[in-house]
């Protein structure tokens, strides 16, 4: 189970290692939590008058577009209202996901669980420094709640049966990805879609714990911003500059950080990079992650 903030965040973040997963038979549950009514329009081509007066319902198409090309077998909308940037008027909203009563929002997703019951639960990290919208914020807090929550028999037993999620994963864009993107377009003479001195940021490459080989799945990510057409600028150099090809070459694995773990007795060893999902999960293949 992936939960993701707006339309298009499941498609930017993550994509390829949920292809890989469903194509292995694993069972695929995306949950929304915004209608992403408060995007930019990014394509020229679709910035219309008749798209601005209904961006809710174009964003909600192309995710039914961009979730079909994945391959996700189930997709949940908690409906709440896209909550816009700090101190913006939408932000400002009682009806923005981000004013919701944080118990609120955390049912509805215990509910998600414990009627799913996912072994793998994957959100963003507790460190958004770099872009701290606050729907990817208010995801974070409502998804670590529910992994433990949605274990607890005593909690909201009107919610559904208990359930206990093995792992819970943090999606990471690892500054070592970054780098490599950057150089493999000076190896082809392109000018990178970012500024050297994006690189010297500091990254959170020492939370990566499993690094998930998605070579053949890249495309899948490509296809499914596409489907974003709204909110992807098909000429976008950062996205679609390099061959899938190039980008396999420059860095071939999604990474995640396995934030915490229940109900399994279960450690990465020391020194090592984990490369399965799934990995320690009583009845699931180790290589595939099906159960």
């Amino acid at each position: 189970m992936c939960v993701h903030a707006h339309p298009d965040d499941e498609s930017s973040k993550g994509a390829p290692t949920v292809a890989y997963y469903a194509a292995h038979d694993v069972n695929c549950i995306l949950v929304t939590a915004t209608g992403g009514e408060e995007g930019d329009i990014l394509n020229p081509a679709m910035d219309t008058p008749e798209v601005r007066a209904d961006l809710g319902s174009v964003r909600a198409q192309e995710l039914a577009d961009a979730t079909k090309i994945i391959g996700y077998h189930h997709v949940e909308l908690l409906g709440y209202r896209d909550s816009g940037m700090p101190d913006s008027e939408a932000n400002a909203s009682p009806e923005a996901f981000w004013n919701i009563p944080l118990k609120q929002s955390t049912d509805d997703l215990v509910r998600l669980v414990r009627q799913y019951r996912p072994d793998v639960l994957i959100t963003y990290p507790e460190d958004q420094s770099g872009y701290p919208h606050p729907d990817h914020l208010r995801v974070h807090d409502i998804s670590v709640a529910a992994f433990s929550l949605a274990a607890d028999p005593l909690y909201e037993p009107d919610l559904g049966d208990a359930h206990t999620t093995s792992k819970l994963y943090y999606s990471t864009w690892s500054k070592k990805r970054m780098v490599a993107i950057f150089d493999r377009f000076l190896e082809l003479g392109l000018e990178p879609p970012f500024p050297k001195e994006r690189l010297e940021r500091e990254g959170q490459d020492d939370l990566v714990t499993t690094s998930i080989e998605v070579r053949d799945f890249l495309a899948v990510r490509r296809e499914a911003l596409l489907a974003h057409r709204t909110q992807i600028d098909p000429n976008s150099p950062f996205w679609f500059a390099l061959s899938v090809e190039d980008e396999a070459a420059a860095y071939s694995t999604e990474d995640f950080c396995l934030a915490q773990v229940q109900g399994i007795p279960y450690s990465i060893p020391e020194g090592t990079i984990e490369r399965d999902l799934f990995a320690g999960i009583e009845g699931s293949d180790s290589r595939f992650g099906v159960r």
